[in-house]
């Protein structure tokens, strides 16, 4: 457990898992840690990364595995609400982005762990986790500047929700929608209850207790106007109603630019988060002047799309620790 701040400033605590490799580190300098944005997990604390890893039912387990098979230490945080009281902010960009970067300062100080209290660290997650990592590049420098971060591989980023909400409604991965729409509230105290129906509410109170595998095979297919107390879209709501309109906006990223080299990785092929919102995001950062390379892969589905980046990632990374320059792409962009 360690204490890191919510949207407002105040300090609160979370949980997550710092894991240490037992071989000696054989690259160059002090040992580096990756902060490890974890992908969506679903509402319930029995969700929490910390939780599935200790029973074995992580899906990220492979990737993390090979973060270890190269040294790194790492730090995977359990994000507001999961695992700790109140409802898990999903999808909340600055409060994603300080736990992301609270978990490397917890593990720098944590004895247990063994790991350097000022050494070389980088940041890496995808789809929520991309959007975590997307979110604490363009925080770090005032959250936290005396990180030696040394680059963010954000993938699969969610970099506007609206346009990522409208894509979810109505399609395999619907359960997403209704997680934003639950983690934005909470992160911002609004109740929902007014804009939905009976079975909106019902359905509601049940994400907040189903993990993502789950969710995803009992709401898939489900449109969100037959959830709403007005029988429109949930994006309606989000896009016209300037309260939450005001909310989702909020978390648009790529108007603040990174100051350490970014990767993005995006499948063509996406089918939860179009890879015209990760192309927008790249384009906005490379506008700012931000050292930013763009890869993209034809790996069939979101799912996939992850696994194909494993390669480009690892490198990628080595890259950033072993003092390889970063040559960003932004002209092709």
């Amino acid at each position: 457990m360690y204490k890191t701040t919510d949207r407002d400033g105040t300090p609160i605590a979370v949980t997550g898992t710092v894991i240490t490799p037992r071989g000696p580190w054989m690259g160059l300098g002090e040992r580096p840690i990756v902060g490890y944005a974890p992908g969506t997990q679903g509402l319930g604390d029995h969700c929490a990364p910390s939780q599935q890893m200790a029973m074995g039912s992580e899906y990220e387990g492979p990737f993390i595995e090979g973060l270890l098979m190269r040294g790194y230490g790492i730090a995977i945080t359990d994000y507001e609400g999961l695992g700790t009281p109140g409802v898990h902010t999903y999808v909340n960009r600055v409060v994603s982005g300080r736990a992301v970067l609270d978990s490397i300062r917890a593990a720098q100080r944590l004895p247990e762990a063994g790991l350097p209290d000022n050494g070389p660290v980088a940041i890496a997650g995808y789809s929520q986790g991309g959007g975590a990592a997307a979110a604490a590049a363009e925080i770090a420098p005032d959250y936290a500047p005396e990180l030696k971060l040394k680059g963010v591989a954000a993938s699969a980023i969610p970099a506007d929700l609206y346009k990522v909400g409208v894509n979810l409604d109505g399609g395999v991965y619907a359960a997403f929608l209704g997680y934003a729409a639950i983690g934005l509230a909470a992160g911002y105290g609004i109740d929902m209850a007014p804009y939905l129906n009976d079975r909106g509410k019902a359905l509601f109170a049940e994400l907040e207790q189903h993990c993502t595998i789950q969710a995803v095979a009992k709401y898939a297919l489900t449109r969100s106007e037959t959830l709403t107390a007005d029988g429109k879209p949930l994006t309606d709501l989000l896009n016209n109603n300037p309260q939450l309109k005001a909310v989702v906006d909020e978390q648009l990223m790529g108007r603040v630019k990174p100051r350490v080299p970014v990767l993005v990785t995006h499948t063509v092929l996406d089918d939860v988060i179009p890879i015209a919102v990760g192309r927008k995001v790249v384009k906005d950062w490379c506008g700012l002047g931000a050292n930013v390379k763009f890869e993209t892969n034809l790996s069939p589905t979101h799912v996939g799309g992850a696994i194909a980046a494993y390669p480009t990632v690892f490198g990628w990374l080595e890259a950033r620790f072993a003092g390889v320059p970063a040559l960003g792409n932004c002209w092709a962009q």
